[in-house]
């Protein structure tokens, strides 16, 4: 049978509520009583309730992660800087996928709240206001990390989608190219970081002195992309589009599939780059092209600063942080 709390005491010579405040290191005890403390525990080999242990330190080095879909590509790589950086600082992390399930999320919130977990992370593409609310709520550290949607009442971690938009355009002009289409997403176009790469690619074409060629989705689905097939083959054969631009890696493979299909060849015929640098965009042939958002670090520092604002090292942020961006240059891409 497993020792009690009641054993050590017997044991060490000293009161339960001793025997307590060694495990929770609560209040002072003398070194005389602490050592006695100790060696009856490893004696015993006795393990603290860690939910009792919780409840009075307030303290249960769980953060929890809500993910809302494991299928998306680039969430193991984001997971991996959470649990890295979790594991530095002798955190656990507790991980769920809601697959946009409300019910779901509620029961899962419900569990964290009787984990007592001390910060979540969020990784996510949707845009949900009520789950967005219930987090405030909470009242403990939170940190967003969304790849479409742009929340300023919570800690997001991003790159400068401006900067970097404007940047592959540079980069496209710089090896030829000066008929450079952008593929963006008109959904929810207000409320995304889409605005801020459509004002890049923008502000660059204009730079330049280039024409705008700006393509929409009507939302992130395989029927969307069937539907501007046409209008898309059509800016190629028609109106001289050497290089595409698309807002993600997802999106560009999908472009490239739709090319393949009908007999148009990358790089030979026109050019396409992506964003993200997925694993994906290095496996599909020919290698994409693609803005590298640093996945692995967007993981990283949110919990790094989950767990100082939970220390008191620092306050949790409001703002945007913006982590590096830079090109990584594959077979996508031809100069003309």
């Amino acid at each position: 049978m497993s020792a009690t709390i009641k054993d050590v005491a017997k044991m060490a010579g000293v009161s339960i509520s001793t025997v307590s405040r060694v495990v929770n290191d609560s209040k002072p005890v003398s070194p005389d009583a602490r050592r006695r403390v100790l060696h009856a525990i490893e004696v015993l080999d006795y393990e603290p309730n860690e939910i009792a242990r919780s409840l009075v330190t307030r303290k249960s080095n769980i953060i929890g992660v809500i993910v809302e879909d494991f299928g998306l590509s680039f969430v193991s790589q984001v997971l991996r800087g959470v649990e890295e950086v979790a594991r530095m600082y002798d955190y656990d992390i507790l991980v769920s996928s809601t697959y946009g399930d409300p019910e779901i999320e509620d029961r899962y919130m419900k569990l964290l709240l009787q984990k007592q977990v001390e910060g979540i992370v969020v990784i996510t593409e949707s845009n949900n206001k009520n789950r967005l609310q219930n987090l405030k709520e909470l009242k403990i550290p939170v940190s967003y990390l969304n790849r479409y949607y742009r929340n300023e009442d919570v800690a997001t971690i991003s790159i400068d989608n401006i900067e970097s938009t404007a940047a592959m355009v540079e980069y496209l002009f710089n090896k030829g190219h000066r008929n450079i289409g952008y593929l963006g997403i008109e959904k929810d176009f207000e409320i995304t970081v889409e605005r801020f790469k459509q004002r890049g690619y923008k502000e660059a074409i204009k730079k330049f002195a280039l024409k705008e060629r700006i393509l929409e989705l009507s939302e992130n689905s395989d029927e969307a992309f069937l539907d501007i097939e046409s209008k898309l083959i059509e800016s190629i054969k028609n109106e001289g589009i050497t290089a595409i631009m698309a807002y993600s890696d997802e999106a560009a493979i999908k472009i490239m599939n739709l090319l393949k299909d009908n007999e148009i060849r990358v790089p030979e015929d026109v050019s396409v780059t992506g964003v993200g640098d997925i694993k994906m965009s290095e496996q599909y042939r020919p290698k994409l092209t693609t803005l590298k958002e640093p996945l692995y670090d967007y993981g990283a520092v949110s919990i790094r600063s989950i767990i100082k604002a939970i220390k008191g090292e620092e306050k949790m942020s409001q703002e945007t942080v913006l982590l590096p961006f830079y090109i990584i240059e594959r077979e996508s891409v031809k100069e003309i």
